[in-house]
């Protein structure tokens, strides 16, 4: 259990702030993240990295030489925010272009995704490499959308080395690329993970036995076995990943890696038996590794990390890189940084906005105030939603989010910004606090909406829907999910297309409005009997059957808030 904290809420950001002082010769500590704390040329491609904080080294840890340039860190097991992401790459870019690396989760996919997009509009070349190297939890043919585990050290050590060598963006993306198809891995829990101030895992294994399959964000195993000797266990691990072994390979470098509470010298006594197993493949074995490199806070378990070597990526994989989690090589000659980091945002500031605009904006913080309470009052049971199989932090994460984006809606107000602009800031704050898909969505979701509205003139009904169309077009463009993947979008599609017929027959928006919530919380009641095919529940698909998506119910719980509170406004 996760015992040493303060205020549970600020667990991330202060062991953030612990890991720069104590290793201040390799970074420097940003507002999200960190950076190289060491002299970069100018012209390299800067190799950005993150993820959810509780997986220590990963990812701060993989900063220095050879490796990442900087690193972003979200909360605990969640997503850093799209404007996180967005200004770490901003620090780190040295004009040679951005490539971002993140394990394939759906907030992840998001938030950095996003993030991309802004940072292309602002001239910085932005590549994307999501880390897909987990087996278990999706077959070969659709690798894509595997998750991120402890490949993660593999792809961006690898990715490390071809910036530092001064390849191109377009060369250090390929042979990212390259590393990432050809790493693999699986992994077992003994145990799950306590989140800090929680007073109960995650999930729990039955005594003598083992979960097969394991996430590493607390989502349980796709299977459970009972516990067997380290020379079983080695058949095991190595078995499921020579199955996806490149015809022709005679070379890999291996990663035995441990999740929280087992330790270097059990992972050694396996390492014996795995060893043997690879060898008696006929393979190789080049510069293993063993240790902690991607973690789950206290999870007990193990992975093993593959990468099937070639030429090309042996040469990467042995070249020298010095970062608080691996040292390799030569010690790279890297000069400390002269430069100082400004990471004020400053007040925010908004363009001039009509008196009519004014009270709109007005209008749409109060909206969002009632949001944020009835969130608040929802939490636990959002949570006990998410909890069936996912980690149970929805209901956090949409209080957190609803309460951030009230405080900024306020603010806004106070500086006199107009309808669009008190929108578009909401969304921000929401995204930022959050984190994690549910963050990103509905950031996401709010600023498209705002396109529809001005600050020169007070929003129309038909704006209304007309951004009601846009959001929709938002979240599923960049969230990638459609009706029948068990998520936010199974509510949010009936709620437009209802609120967008029920408008054109009946020209009024409150009553519309009440028609699209009803759609959107039938729609979601009826996600209970649906299978999730995006997200971390993908692979726990079983024990999602029978409990709606924490996501659409929350959508739901937030039209049916806003339809009360336009109806109240037309009875005022």
């Amino acid at each position: 259990m996760t015992t040493i904290f303060d205020a549970p809420e600020d667990f991330a950001v202060t062991a953030l702030a612990g890991f720069s002082s104590i290793y201040a010769r390799n970074v420097r500590l940003v507002k999200g993240g960190v950076v190289r704390s060491t002299r970069v040329p100018k012209g390299k491609v800067a190799v950005v990295i993150g993820g959810g904080s509780g997986h220590y080294p990963a990812f701060a840890g993989y900063v220095g030489p050879g490796m990442a340039d900087a690193a972003v860190a979200g909360d605990v097991f969640a997503s850093p925010s799209t404007a996180a992401v967005a200004r770490v790459c901003r620090h780190a870019d040295q004009g040679g272009g951005v490539l971002l690396g993140f394990g394939n989760y759906a907030g992840d996919v998001l938030n950095f995704g996003v993030a991309a997009e802004r940072l292309r509009a602002e001239g910085i070349d932005v590549r994307i490499v999501p880390v897909t190297d987990d087996v278990a939890s999706a077959a070969a043919v659709t690798a894509p959308k595997r998750r991120g585990i402890a490949g993660d050290l593999v792809v961006f050590k690898i990715a490390g080395a071809a910036a530092e060598a001064g390849l191109s963006l377009d060369e250090v993306e390929r042979v990212s690329r390259l590393a990432n198809d050809r790493t693999v891995s699986f992994g077992v829990a003994f145990g799950g993970c306590t989140l800090p101030g929680a007073n109960r895992p995650l999930f729990t294994v039955p005594k003598g036995e083992m979960a097969l399959g394991l996430g590493i964000h607390g989502e349980p195993g796709i299977s459970e076995e009972k516990v067997v000797t380290a020379t079983e266990l080695a058949k095991l691990l190595v078995g499921k990943l020579l199955a996806e072994r490149p015809a022709g390979t005679a070379k890999v470098a291996p990663v035995l890696n441990g999740l929280g509470s087992t330790k270097y010298e059990e992972l050694f006594v396996l390492w014996v038996a795995v060893e043997q197993e690879l060898k008696a493949a006929g393979l190789e074995i080049v510069d293993p590794e063993c240790g902690e490199f991607v973690t789950s806070l206290d999870m007990q378990g193990c992975s093993l990390s593959l990468l099937w070597l070639d030429e090309e990526l042996e040469t990467y994989w042995r070249a020298p890189c010095d970062a608080p989690v691996l040292r390799k090589g030569a010690i790279i000659n890297a000069e400390p940084a002269t430069d100082t980091i400004s990471d004020e945002d400053g007040p925010a500031t908004f363009a001039p906005a009509s008196q009519a605009s004014r009270e709109s904006g007005k209008c749409i913080a109060r909206l969002i105030g009632k949001v944020a309470d009835a969130l608040k009052q929802a939490e636990d049971e959002l949570g006990r939603i998410d909890a069936f199989a996912g980690d149970g932090d929805h209901g956090q994460g949409m209080r957190r989010g609803s309460a951030a984006a009230q405080e900024a809606a306020n603010s806004a107000v106070a500086a006199g910004a107009g309808a669009a602009s008190v929108l578009a800031t909401a969304g921000d704050a929401w995204a930022d606090r959050a984190g994690g898909t549910s963050g990103a969505i509905w950031g996401l979701l709010l600023r498209s909406w705002s396109n529809a509205f001005s600050d020169d003139d007070k929003p129309a009904d038909a704006a209304i829907i007309e951004g009601a169309r846009l959001a929709l077009d938002g979240v599923t463009r960049l969230g990638r999910a459609r009706v029948g993947d068990k998520t936010l979008v199974d509510a949010l599609v009936p709620f437009v297309d209802t609120l967008e017929r029920e408008f054109e027959n009946l020209k009024s928006l409150n009553k519309a409005w009440e028609a699209a919530a009803k759609a959107a919380s039938d729609a979601a009641d009826a996600t209970s009997s649906l299978t999730p095919k995006l997200g971390r529940a993908r692979p726990l698909a079983e024990k999602s059957i029978g409990h709606p998506d924490a996501g659409a119910v929350s959508l739901a719980l937030t039209a049916r808030v806003a339809a009360d509170f336009l109806k109240e406004a037309v009875d005022a």
